[in-house]
Protein backbone atom coordinates (compact mmCIF):
# COMPACT_ATOMS: atom_id res chain seq x y z
CA UNK A 1 0.00 0.00 0.00
CA UNK A 2 1.40 3.45 -1.39
CA UNK A 3 0.65 5.41 2.27
CA UNK A 4 2.38 2.75 4.23
CA UNK A 5 5.82 3.07 1.73
CA UNK A 6 5.62 7.13 2.67
CA UNK A 7 5.06 6.76 6.42
CA UNK A 8 8.13 4.19 6.07
CA UNK A 9 10.45 6.45 4.04
CA UNK A 10 9.31 9.42 6.67
CA UNK A 11 9.79 6.83 9.61
CA UNK A 12 13.58 6.41 8.16
CA UNK A 13 14.04 10.43 7.02
CA UNK A 14 13.29 11.51 10.66
CA UNK A 15 14.94 8.67 11.89
CA UNK A 16 18.32 9.90 10.31
CA UNK A 17 17.68 13.62 11.03
CA UNK A 18 18.00 12.81 14.47
CA UNK A 19 21.17 10.35 14.17
CA UNK A 20 22.94 13.62 12.18
CA UNK A 21 21.40 15.76 15.05
CA UNK A 22 23.26 13.37 17.76
CA UNK A 23 26.61 13.63 15.56
CA UNK A 24 26.51 17.01 15.41
CA UNK A 25 26.12 17.17 19.01
CA UNK A 26 28.87 15.15 20.12
CA UNK A 27 31.15 17.16 17.65
CA UNK A 28 30.39 20.19 20.13
CA UNK A 29 32.32 17.91 22.89
CA UNK A 30 35.22 18.66 23.12
CA UNK A 31 38.14 15.98 23.27
CA UNK A 32 41.45 17.47 24.52
CA UNK A 33 41.92 18.53 20.72
CA UNK A 34 41.62 21.81 19.64
CA UNK A 35 39.00 21.84 16.53
CA UNK A 36 37.36 24.82 14.97
CA UNK A 37 33.83 23.39 15.37
CA UNK A 38 34.00 23.82 19.11
CA UNK A 39 33.55 27.40 18.73
CA UNK A 40 30.59 26.72 16.40
CA UNK A 41 28.12 27.50 18.94
CA UNK A 42 29.45 31.04 20.06
CA UNK A 43 27.48 34.26 18.28
CA UNK A 44 29.55 37.72 19.00
CA UNK A 45 27.71 41.17 18.78
CA UNK A 46 28.14 42.74 14.76
CA UNK A 47 26.73 46.29 14.64
CA UNK A 48 24.13 44.91 16.90
CA UNK A 49 23.12 41.81 15.43
CA UNK A 50 24.38 37.99 16.97
CA UNK A 51 26.36 36.76 14.56
CA UNK A 52 28.16 33.14 14.18
CA UNK A 53 31.81 33.32 14.71
CA UNK A 54 32.99 31.96 12.36
CA UNK A 55 31.02 34.71 9.59
CA UNK A 56 33.01 37.30 11.19
CA UNK A 57 36.45 35.69 11.97
CA UNK A 58 38.53 32.72 10.58
CA UNK A 59 39.24 30.02 12.90
CA UNK A 60 42.91 27.78 12.39
CA UNK A 61 44.78 24.98 14.13
CA UNK A 62 47.94 26.08 14.09
CA UNK A 63 48.85 22.87 16.57
CA UNK A 64 47.03 20.17 18.56
CA UNK A 65 46.06 22.48 21.78
CA UNK A 66 45.72 25.46 20.02
CA UNK A 67 43.21 27.86 18.17
CA UNK A 68 43.99 30.83 16.04
CA UNK A 69 41.37 33.57 15.81
CA UNK A 70 41.91 36.43 13.25
CA UNK A 71 38.55 38.47 12.84
CA UNK A 72 37.99 40.04 9.42
CA UNK A 73 37.89 43.96 11.32
CA UNK A 74 39.94 44.51 13.81
CA UNK A 75 37.82 46.18 16.26
CA UNK A 76 35.97 42.45 16.56
CA UNK A 77 38.30 41.36 18.34
CA UNK A 78 37.07 42.73 21.99
CA UNK A 79 33.39 41.44 21.13
CA UNK A 80 35.27 38.35 20.07
CA UNK A 81 36.82 37.79 23.54
CA UNK A 82 33.88 38.36 25.53
CA UNK A 83 31.90 36.84 23.21
CA UNK A 84 34.10 33.36 23.88
CA UNK A 85 34.57 34.59 28.21
CA UNK A 86 31.22 34.09 28.58
CA UNK A 87 30.64 31.13 26.75
CA UNK A 88 30.24 27.83 28.68
CA UNK A 89 33.81 26.67 27.21
CA UNK A 90 35.69 27.81 29.97
CA UNK A 91 39.10 29.05 27.92
CA UNK A 92 41.11 32.24 28.58
CA UNK A 93 41.28 34.29 25.39
CA UNK A 94 44.74 35.74 24.57
CA UNK A 95 44.68 38.83 22.24
CA UNK A 96 47.93 40.32 20.61
CA UNK A 97 45.87 43.32 19.02
CA UNK A 98 45.35 41.00 15.61
CA UNK A 99 44.91 37.52 16.57
CA UNK A 100 43.10 35.89 19.78
CA UNK A 101 44.72 32.56 20.72
CA UNK A 102 43.15 30.27 22.46
CA UNK A 103 44.76 27.59 24.29
CA UNK A 104 42.70 23.94 24.55
CA UNK A 105 43.92 22.58 28.25
CA UNK A 106 44.93 18.71 28.48
CA UNK A 107 41.88 17.09 30.26
CA UNK A 108 42.31 15.65 33.29
CA UNK A 109 40.54 12.27 34.19
CA UNK A 110 37.96 13.32 36.40
CA UNK A 111 36.91 15.77 32.73
CA UNK A 112 37.05 12.70 30.69
CA UNK A 113 34.90 11.10 32.55
CA UNK A 114 32.47 13.72 32.62
CA UNK A 115 32.76 14.20 28.67
CA UNK A 116 31.91 10.70 28.40
CA UNK A 117 28.71 11.01 30.63
CA UNK A 118 27.50 14.17 28.64
CA UNK A 119 28.45 12.27 25.49
CA UNK A 120 26.15 9.44 27.08
CA UNK A 121 23.86 12.00 27.34
CA UNK A 122 23.81 12.99 24.36
CA UNK A 123 23.01 9.96 22.32
CA UNK A 124 20.11 8.66 24.78
CA UNK A 125 18.54 11.71 23.37
CA UNK A 126 18.92 10.56 19.82
CA UNK A 127 18.10 7.02 20.73
CA UNK A 128 14.63 9.08 22.76
CA UNK A 129 14.18 11.15 19.40
CA UNK A 130 14.37 7.75 17.45
CA UNK A 131 11.69 5.92 20.05
CA UNK A 132 9.36 8.71 19.42
CA UNK A 133 9.27 8.50 15.54
CA UNK A 134 8.88 4.67 16.01
CA UNK A 135 5.69 5.45 18.08
CA UNK A 136 4.38 8.19 16.16
CA UNK A 137 4.79 6.08 12.47
CA UNK A 138 3.16 3.31 14.15
CA UNK A 139 0.16 5.47 15.50
CA UNK A 140 -0.53 6.33 12.48
CA UNK A 141 -0.21 2.96 10.99
CA UNK A 142 -3.09 2.02 13.28
CA UNK A 143 -4.80 4.94 12.13
CA UNK A 144 -4.43 3.00 8.36
CA UNK A 145 -5.71 0.02 9.91
CA UNK A 146 -8.82 1.18 11.63
CA UNK A 147 -9.66 3.03 7.96
CA UNK A 148 -9.69 -0.61 6.30
CA UNK A 149 -6.03 -1.26 5.29
CA UNK A 150 -4.74 -5.15 5.67
CA UNK A 151 -3.66 -6.28 9.22
CA UNK A 152 -0.91 -8.18 7.71
CA UNK A 153 0.74 -5.20 5.55
CA UNK A 154 0.43 -3.15 8.90
CA UNK A 155 2.05 -6.07 10.97
CA UNK A 156 4.85 -6.18 8.32
CA UNK A 157 5.03 -2.15 8.50
CA UNK A 158 5.90 -2.29 12.17
CA UNK A 159 8.05 -4.82 12.44
CA UNK A 160 10.17 -2.56 9.80
CA UNK A 161 9.73 0.18 11.57
CA UNK A 162 11.22 -1.64 14.77
CA UNK A 163 14.33 -3.07 12.47
CA UNK A 164 14.76 0.54 11.29
CA UNK A 165 14.94 2.02 14.89
CA UNK A 166 17.11 -1.04 16.20
CA UNK A 167 19.57 -0.08 13.38
CA UNK A 168 19.65 3.81 13.75
CA UNK A 169 19.94 2.93 17.30
CA UNK A 170 22.85 1.21 16.49
CA UNK A 171 24.47 3.82 14.16
CA UNK A 172 24.10 6.05 17.54
CA UNK A 173 25.67 3.41 19.91
CA UNK A 174 28.46 3.53 17.28
CA UNK A 175 29.06 7.10 17.40
CA UNK A 176 29.14 6.64 21.39
CA UNK A 177 31.82 4.28 20.92
CA UNK A 178 33.48 6.60 18.78
CA UNK A 179 33.47 9.31 20.64
CA UNK A 180 34.44 7.56 24.01
CA UNK A 181 37.56 6.20 22.17
CA UNK A 182 38.39 9.66 21.33
CA UNK A 183 37.68 11.56 24.85
CA UNK A 184 39.48 8.90 26.47
CA UNK A 185 42.91 8.58 24.55
CA UNK A 186 45.37 10.83 26.15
Amino acid sequence: MEEIELYLDEAKELMQKAVDHTSAELLKIRAGKAMPNLLDGIMVQYYGANTPLNQVSSVNTPDARTLSIKPFERSMISEIEKAIINSDLGLAPQNNGEVIILTIPALTEERRISLVKQAKHECEGGKISLRTVRKDINDELKKLQKEGAAEDEIKRAEDVVQKLTDQFSAKIDELLAKKEIDIMKV
